[in-house]
């Protein structure tokens, strides 16, 4: 029997996938439920799953777009496996593939045979100072005689390259997933009024706890005490106190919403990443970390599922853990603001009238200014500031060990 496999939905609104990778060769045989493709679509990359055991045909290349529920290979389910139980997992008969045989330089005696002969004073002392061989120039002068004017025709022009010089290019199709997020942010920047305000805030509280209650915290609920969880807990905080930070347009209207669906960008093998951590409001410190520690392995290992990144009404990213001192993030639309963490740096800073060094992190809020004014944009990263600063009576309620549920 001949099984044709069509292409599934991977969620709501997508019409198309893209081959990204064929996991088998035309021919292999494959087991049921074995992985047998990456599909890209505009949303995330997913594994497509052999619907039964047999011989495969593939009916599209890699980097063709193919529609949902289109056919993509046909299984034939009545061919028996290889003795040995060989597969397309484990047969080690097919041959490798022959390495591309790489195109030795040309050198520059190959390119050209250059006429020589004896340079004029003016040429010599030019060839002198440019490192340049009576060999390397043609000659124009009487007798093949090398003149000035040759010397400075042979030598490189400014933004030039030498000659000989590897200059060697490369183009690789950008995945669906890739063009998609190109189109999001373009699309933000020219049809949403972005602007970016700025504040520090000094980490010193917040280093402080996770110092002294961190390993206990680990050990009781397997897992770290990282600064995400702060930091998301203060963005619930702020966007209670500047609802209109947690809005977005539609057409004419503003939808609201009271709920904090948080976003978290984290870096995937295809690209940057954005799941979402739903109802974070109802979620403590413990709740934050296990989410956010479940969501970036699962991004890791590629297995993020197109539900778990859509949807969202703010968006935290962390340009810190790549060593970002400060820049202005991109808004990811629909939604209206998205708050920048960036590294953390020893810097001085004045405390009770002294100057004190402390451990800093700058912060940055790019906003829609349709929607959200400078008072509620200014106002929501001060609520941030101050919580983190003082964690534990604006995060923690003034009890530390039932907040860490210690």
């Amino acid at each position: 029997m001949i099984l044709e496999m069509k292409v599934p939905s991977p969620g709501e609104s997508i019409t198309e996938v893209e081959i990204a990778t064929w996991l088998v060769s035309d021919g292999d045989y494959v087991e049921k439920d074995q992985a047998i493709a990456e599909v890209d679509s505009d949303k995330a990359t997913l594994e497509l799953p052999a619907e039964a055991s047999g011989i495969i045909t593939l009916k599209a290349e890699e980097g063709d777009a193919v529609a949902v529920g289109q056919v993509v290979c046909l299984i034939d389910t009545a061919a028996e496996a290889p003795e040995g139980g060989s597969s397309s997992t484990t047969n080690s008969e097919s041959p490798a593939p022959a390495p591309k045989a790489e195109t030795p330089a040309v050198t520059h005696s190959e390119k050209a045979t250059y006429a020589t002969g004896t340079p004029s004073p003016a040429a010599a002392k030019l060839m002198n100072e440019k490192g340049l061989t009576a060999d390397s120039i043609s000659g124009t002068g009487r007798d093949g005689r090398i003149t000035k004017e040759d010397v400075l025709n042979a030598t490189p022009a400014m933004g030039s390259f030498a000659l000989g010089a590897n200059r060697s290019e490369s183009r690789t199709k950008l995945s669906m997933l890739r063009r998609k997020v190109a189109e999001r942010l373009v699309s933000a920047k020219n049809e949403t009024a972005m602007l970016t305000t700025f504040n520090e805030v000094d980490m010193s509280a917040v280093f402080a706890l996770r110092k002294e209650y961190k390993d206990t915290f680990k050990d009781k609920h397997g897992v770290g005490l990282g600064f995400m969880s702060f930091f998301t807990l203060a963005v619930i905080r702020a966007l209670k106190l500047f609802p209109a930070v947690n809005s977005m347009i539609d057409g004419k209207e503003m939808i609201s919403y009271d709920f904090c669906d948080i976003s978290i960008a984290v870096s995937g093998p295809k690209g940057l990443m954005v799941p979402v951590i739903r109802n974070a409001e109802e979620l403590s410190f413990r709740g934050v970390e296990d989410e956010v520690k479940r969501l970036a392995l699962r991004a890791r290992d590629g297995l993020i599922t197109v539900d778990e990144m859509t949807g969202g009404t703010f968006t935290i990213s962390n340009g810190g853990v790549f060593g970002s001192m400060l820049s202005t993030p991109i808004i990811n639309p629909p939604q209206s603001a998205i708050l920048g963490m960036h590294n953390i740096v020893e810097r001085p800073i004045v405390k009770e009238g002294a100057v004190a060094i402390a451990p800093v992190m700058y912060l940055a809020l790019s906003y829609d200014h349709r929607i959200i004014d400078g008072r509620e944009s200014v106002g929501f990263l001060v609520a941030i500031k101050e919580a983190i600063e003082d964690p534990i009576t604006h995060l923690m309620d003034g009890d530390v060990k039932k907040a860490l549920e210690l």
